[in-house]
C-alpha cells in the first residue's frame, strides 16, 4: 500500500513540475529568453552577410559595433528602424553569426559573442541577473519592438540608462522596429493630444539611448532586383526580372522579403528545396 505522504509528495509534484534545467550559457551561440526561461535556440543559421545586398553602410557599422563587443572593448546599444521588410532583423543574426566566425580561431571555446532572442522587455532585468558574471558577450535581440502601452517605453528607457541594476558590462541591446519613434501611432496620438512637445521628446528620448541608430528605407526597383537576383544565383534558379516586378506590385512592397518569397515560389515550381 502507498504511504499517503508518497501520494501527497506525487500530487505537489504534479502540480508544481520541477523547473527546467540551466542552459550551458557558455555552449551555444544563440539562445531564447521567453516567460523567464532562458534555453538554447534551435537550428541557429542565418542567412550569409553577402546575401543582404544594399545596406551596405548600416552593414559595415553593426559589424564595427558588434566586433567591439565580441573583443571585450566599449559598445553601443542599437537601434535598427524603417521600412518593413528591408533586412533588419536578417542583418542582426548574420553579422552575429558572422562576427562568431572570424572570433572562433581566436577564442577560447564558450568566449565569443552569443545572441539571446527576447520576447517580452519587461523581463529584462530578470535576464540580466542570468547573464552577470558570464565570461563571454552578449547581444540581447528584441524583434520588432512596439509598446502597448507608454510606460513600456519609459521601462526600457531606464534599462538602457541603466537603472538601480545597471546591466553587465559585457551585455549589449540590438533593438528593430519599423519606427523610430518607437511607440504605436495610437499611443503617440492620444499623448500629443494631451501635451504634443512633450509626447514627441518622450518618444525621442527613448531611440536617443541607443548609442548607434541605423535607418532602412525603402528600396527602389533596381535594389529589389539586385536582391532577387543574388538568391536566385546562390540557389542555381533561372528568374525573369520582369516576373519578379509583377510579384512585388502583386504584393505592393519592393524589399528583401518580398525578394525572397519570390524566389522560394520559384524553387517550388522548380521541384528545389533551399537549404
Amino acid at each position: 500500500m502507498t504511504d499517503p505522504l508518497d501520494r501527497i509528495a506525487a500530487a505537489l509534484e504534479r502540480l508544481s513540475p520541477p523547473p527546467p534545467p540551466m542552459v550551458d550559457l557558455c555552449a551555444h551561440p544563440a539562445y531564447v529568453w521567453r516567460e523567464g526561461v532562458l534555453d538554447v535556440a534551435r537550428g541557429f543559421a542565418p542567412v550569409p552577410l553577402d546575401l543582404l545586398v544594399g545596406i551596405d553602410r548600416q552593414k559595415a557599422a553593426l559589424l564595427e559595433t558588434l566586433g567591439r563587443l565580441a573583443r571585450g572593448h566599449a559598445a553601443h546599444d542599437v537601434l535598427l528602424w524603417g521600412a518593413r521588410g528591408t533586412g533588419k532583423s536578417a542583418l542582426v543574426k548574420s553579422a552575429v553569426a558572422a562576427v562568431q566566425a572570424d572570433a572562433d580561431a581566436g577564442l577560447p571555446a564558450g568566449a565569443g559573442l552569443a545572441i539571446v532572442e527576447v520576447f517580452d522587455v519587461r523581463t529584462l532585468p530578470d535576464l540580466f541577473v542570468r547573464l552577470a558574471g558570464v565570461a563571454r558577450p552578449f547581444v540581447v535581440f528584441v524583434d520588432d519592438l512596439g509598446f502597448e502601452a507608454p510606460g513600456e517605453a519609459r521601462t526600457l528607457r531606464s534599462m538602457l540608462e541603466g537603472g538601480s541594476e545597471p546591466r553587465p558590462n559585457s551585455v549589449r541591446l540590438v533593438v528593430t522596429a519599423n519606427r523610430r519613434h518607437l511607440a504605436p501611432r495610437d499611443i503617440a496620438e492620444q499623448e500629443s493630444a494631451i501635451n504634443p512637445r512633450d509626447a514627441v521628446d518622450d518618444h525621442l528620448a527613448l531611440a536617443d539611448r541607443f548609442g548607434l541608430s541605423l535607418g532602412f528605407h525603402a528600396l527602389d526597383q533596381d535594389g529589389y532586383l539586385a536582391i532577387v537576383a543574388g538568391y536566385a544565383q546562390r540557389y542555381g534558379l533561372a528568374h525573369d526580372p520582369a516576373e519578379a516586378v509583377n510579384w512585388a506590385t502583386r504584393r505592393g512592397s519592393r524589399s528583401g522579403r518580398v525578394a525572397w518569397q519570390y524566389v522560394v515560389d520559384l524553387a517550388g515550381r522548380a521541384g528545389r528545396a533551399l537549404q
